[in-house]
């Protein structure tokens, strides 16, 4: 990574979101005496832009209306397009961690294989991460059968975020260390 955070500077970050359910892995890394994922220790440097990440999260990710599984295809498949190897590999780590499938990466090259929803969701990522100004009418017209607008707003935000996330990290160079992998894990609810 390339830059650095003291543990006084984390441990302030961590006084203002200690009680936030997004933080709630980090806070498990940061009481077990291990460090969160780089880039939450990248977005502690300002707490307030930590704060704001824990505020997003609360309206989209983990929570908000899709299912918790479509938002990590939409992850997975946006971080693998940017190579982003945090996001990519963090992710699919989660969704082994949760037991929502056994592959995620051979999932969304393959979205044929996977429910409509699904399916359509990994395919709007796919087109919007490449060109959001040429997602075809087709492809959103299909969309549009299989989500509400409401959902469609929350898919379009997420596909935008997980990008930004994927910039930011690449462009500091934050590298995913398998901090998940010992975590226990949670059931794969819908808004978990």
């Amino acid at each position: 990574m390339r830059v650095s955070i003291n543990n006084e500077q984390l441990k302030e970050a961590f006084e203002h979101v200690r009680d936030d359910a997004c933080f709630e892995e980090s806070c498990a890394l940061l009481d077990s005496g291990s460090l969160p994922t780089e880039m939450i220790r990248a977005l502690a440097l300002r707490p307030e832009i930590l704060r704001a990440f824990g505020a997003t999260a609360e309206c989209v990710y983990p929570g908000g209306v899709l299912d918790r599984q479509l938002k990590e295809y939409v992850i997975v498949e946006a971080s693998r397009a940017n190579a982003c190897q945090f996001c990519c590999d963090s992710h699919v780590a989660v969704m082994k961690l949760l037991n929502m499938t056994s592959d995620p990466l051979a999932d969304v090259q393959e979205p044929e294989k996977l429910s409509d929803r699904h399916r359509l969701a990994v395919l709007y990522t796919r087109a919007a991460t490449k060109d959001a100004t040429r997602v075809s009418n087709e492809l959103f017209a299909e969309l549009g059968e299989h989500f509400s607008d409401v959902e469609i707003v929350e898919l379009t935000f997420l596909i935008g975020y997980i990008n930004m996330l994927n910039l930011f990290n690449n462009a500091l160079q934050v590298t995913y260390l398998g901090e998940y992998d010992n975590l226990d894990a949670h059931p794969a609810g819908d808004d978990e």
